[in-house]
C-alpha cells in the first residue's frame, strides 16, 4: 500500500482529477489528513463513500509505527524510534524550549557521511525517507505529547541534501497552510556541505523569491586538514567550496547562517583552533551577518574514540570566538539523560526492534 502522506497538495488534486472528482476534493483531504490527522479515510465525514473506498484500496494514511519513548526527567525531551514500512526503523526527538517545541526528525535511515563523532552513520545509509515519512515523524510527536511543534529541524539521521527530491516535497506538505502550515522560516536544513544542492536550494522559489528556510553547516574543524580526520566528506567538499556556497545561500536569501561544531578534546578545541575558526568565517563576512557558530560538546560514541571537552574548556573555546567578533553559543543539552544524540536509541536497540517499549528515564 501506498502512504497518501507523501503527496503534496497538487499532486492529489492530479490524482482526484484523473480519476473524475473535483479538484477541491483534494484541499479537503489534504486538511484531513495533515491538520485533523484522520488515521483511516472513514474519518473523512465531508468525503462521499466511494471516493473513500477507491483511496483505501491503494493508499494508507501514514505508516509509522512508535517501537519506543524515551522521556528526560530533567527536561522533557522525549527520544522516538519508529519503524517504517519495511521494518526499518529511524529516531526523531522532541524537544522542549519555554516558548515553542521543536522536532528534530531523520531525513534517511541510518547515514552515509562517515562523521567519525556521529552514531547515526554506523552501518551507512540504508535508504531515503519519503516526505511522508518525514511529516509523519512530526505528526507522531505531536500525538504522543498533546503538544504542538512549531519548530523544525532536518537534524536527525540522514544528509537531507542527499535526498533534495522528497525534502523539496517535504517542506512543500509541512508549510502548506492547508495542513500543517509550518511556518518555513522555522524550518532548518542541516547539512554536512554538499556544494552543488547548496547552491540548488539557494535558487529554489525562482528570481523574485526564495524558500526562507534556514540553513545549517556541519562544520566542525577550521581547516580542511583536521576537518577530513572527522568527515570524509571534506575529501570530496574543501571548505574554501563549502565556505563559498554558504554565503551565497547567505547572499541569496539573506537567512542567518548556522555553523554546527562539534567540541572534540585535544583535536579542535584549542585556542589556536578558535582563531583560525574566526578567521574562515570572517572571510566569508560571517562576522556582520548574524551567523552563529553552535559548539556542541562531543557526544560519547564507543565506535568513535573520540573525548568530551570539559564544560571550562567549551566556555574558554566561545569566548575565544566572540573576542574575534563572532557570534557563539553551547547548545544546551537535552535528553542527557536518554540516548539524545543523533543515531543512539537505533543503535543501541537495533534497527528490528519489534514491540514498543516506553521508558521514563
Amino acid at each position: 500500500m501506498k502512504d497518501i502522506l507523501d503527496l503534496t497538495k497538487t499532486e492529489l488534486q492530479e490524482l482526484l482529477i484523473s480519476c473524475g472528482e473535483k479538484p477541491y476534493r483534494a484541499k479537503q483531504i489534504f486538511t484531513w489528513l495533515h491538520e485533523r490527522r484522520v488515521s483511516s479515510f472513514d474519518g473523512m465525514t465531508d468525503i462521499s463513500k466511494g471516493l473513500r473506498s477507491y483511496l483505501a484500496s491503494d493508499y494508507v494514511p501514514g505508516a509509522l509505527e512508535l517501537r519506543e519513548v524515551q522521556a528526560s526527567k530533567a527536561d522533557g525531551t522525549r527520544k522516538y524510534l519508529f519503524a517504517l514500512q519495511d521494518d526499518n526503523c529511524i529516531e526523531s526527538v522532541f524537544m522542549r524550549y519555554r516558548d515553542w517545541n521543536t522536532a528534530c526528525i531523520s531525513s534517511q535511515v541510518g547515514c552515509a557521511m562517515g562523521c567519525r563523532f556521529c552514531a547515526s552513520t554506523v552501518g551507512g545509509c540504508v535508504r531515503d525517507l519519503t516526505a511522508g515519512e518525514m511529516a509523519e515523524q512530526i505528526y507522531a510527536m505531536e500525538a504522543d505529547t498533546g503538544e504542538n511543534i512549531s519548530n523544525v529541524v532536518i537534524m536527525g539521521s540522514g544528509e537531507p541534501l542527499l535526498n533534495y527530491r522528497n525534502l523539496m516535497r517535504f517542506i512543500d506538505i509541512i508549510s502548506d497552510p492547508s495542513g500543517k502550515g509550518i511556518s518555513r522560516r522555522n524550518i532548518t536544513v542541516s547539512t554536512c556541505g554538499i556544494v552543488p544542492a547548496i547552491y540548488d536550494l539557494a535558487r529554489e522559489g525562482g528570481e523574485d523569491e526564495h524558500m526562507q528556510i534556514n540553513l545549517a553547516l556541519s562544520l566542525h574543524a577550521p581547516n580542511d586538514e583536521k576537518r577530513r580526520k572527522l568527515m570524509p566528506v571534506a575529501l570530496k567538499y574543501p571548505l574554501a567550496e563549502v565556505m563559498e556556497a554558504m554565503k551565497h545561500y547567505f547572499d541569496r536569501t539573506h537567512r542567518r547562517l548556522t555553523f554546527e561544531y562539534a567540541l572534540v578534546s585535544g583535536e579542535n578545541d584549542t585556542a589556536e583552533d578558535a582563531k583560525e575558526l574566526a578567521g574562515l568565517l570572517r572571510s566569508i563576512g560571517a562576522a556582520g551577518n548574524g551567523a552563529l557558530v553552535n559548539l556542541i560538546p562531543v557526544n560519547p560514541v564507543r565506535e568513535s574514540g573520540l573525548v568530551r571537552p570539559t564544560r571550562e574548556a567549551c566556555e574558554a573555546f566561545k569566548n575565544k570566538l566572540e573576542n574575534f567578533g563572532i557570534n557563539g553559543s553551547i547548545r544546551r543539552e537535552l535528553g542527557s539523560d536518554i540516548d539524545g544524540a543523533c543515531g543512539q536509541l537505533r543503535m543501541r536497540r537495533g534497527a528490528g526492534a519489534d514491540r514498543t517499549r516506553r521508558e521514563e528515564a
